[in-house]
């Protein structure tokens, strides 16, 4: 098993550094996904409400021979269930199909900028919940700088993780400083790019960029470990993505090697601050809201 290094959040909690992510993975593939994962030693999975396949990684936890205390389960709130009462019953919902009586890590999921009081309300019912000792730990995902500050105007408890796209091609440094300056650990989604670019007139990836491909050939890795390393190596947490056993095994073996302060510098060099996903200001109820089933 790979020996995986742990990080420290801002109120003590422990979590591993690399984690399954299974955003789009069907609730049917979900399942076999993170037995793979939990077979081949990851020890963290993250999911959410709007991934529609909580349930799935909760019972792939529970047929697994690990203890509850073995997995690190994080998961998000929608933007349709925030507001104070909302957001509580959100919890109530995810924790109910994952099977859990704690949740290890409860985000929200997007910043909402049109309607911030419903994210600020929504914030403080993730206050709440850590008080009530029914998550270990709350943060946010997809929040600018603008959103964070107002979101430390007004907070008790500083957010111990921004889950934000991170990867060579499109790094957020200044997202990524504030969030070091306030003790906000750094969470990359598509942490190998899984996005395709057009670049220089061509479609291009992360994934045969030859200042990559370069670096893995002197490694003897994989131009996706390749990218996880340069993650962990930088202090971040890292969620990469997959169905397929080989590759899940594949970016969790990324803890026996490190990568030279010139190779770091190279792979910085590749940031194009063009951003793959959706804009964080542009989430709208009208345009994103759906409702959370029950069950």
């Amino acid at each position: 098993m790979p020996d995986v290094t742990s990080l420290t959040l801002n109120n003590g909690v422990t979590l591993p550094a690399l984690g399954l992510g299974v955003f789009q993975t069907p609730p049917d593939e979900t399942r076999e996904a993170v037995t793979a994962a939990l077979a081949a030693g990851y020890r963290h999975i993250d999911t959410a409400a709007a991934y529609g396949n909580e349930r799935q990684v909760g019972e792939a936890v529970a047929a697994s021979d690990l203890d509850r205390s073995e997995v690190f389960i994080e998961t998000k709130i929608w933007i349709s269930d925030y507001g104070y009462d909302q957001t509580l019953h959100g919890f109530e919902k995810s924790a109910r199909k994952l099977g859990v009586d704690q949740i290890d890590l409860l985000i929200l999921h997007q910043a909402l900028p049109s309607e911030f009081d419903k994210t600020l309300g929504a914030y403080k019912a993730l206050e709440q919940l850590l008080a009530d000792g029914k998550v270990r730990a709350i943060g946010v995902s997809n929040f600018m700088v603008d959103h964070l500050t107002r979101i430390l105007d007004v907070a008790t408890v500083v957010p111990a993780v921004n889950q934000i796209e991170v990867h060579p091609y499109f790094q957020q440094r200044e997202v990524q400083d504030f969030g070091h300056e306030h003790g906000i650990l750094t969470q990359a989604w598509s942490p190998i790019g899984g996005i395709t670019f057009y670049r220089d007139g061509q479609h291009t990836s992360t994934l045969e960029d030859p200042v990559i491909t370069d670096i893995a050939t002197a490694q003897g890795a994989t131009p996706a470990q390749v990218m996880l390393r340069w993650h962990l190596q930088q202090g971040r947490s890292v969620i990469p993505k997959s169905t397929k056993p080989h590759r899940i095994a594949e970016n969790i073996d990324v803890f026996n090697f490190e990568l030279t302060t010139e190779q770091l510098a190279a792979v910085d060099g590749l940031d194009t601050e063009q951003r793959g996903g959706p804009e964080p200001e542009a989430i709208t109820l009208e345009n994103f809201g759906r409702p959370i089933p029950e069950d």
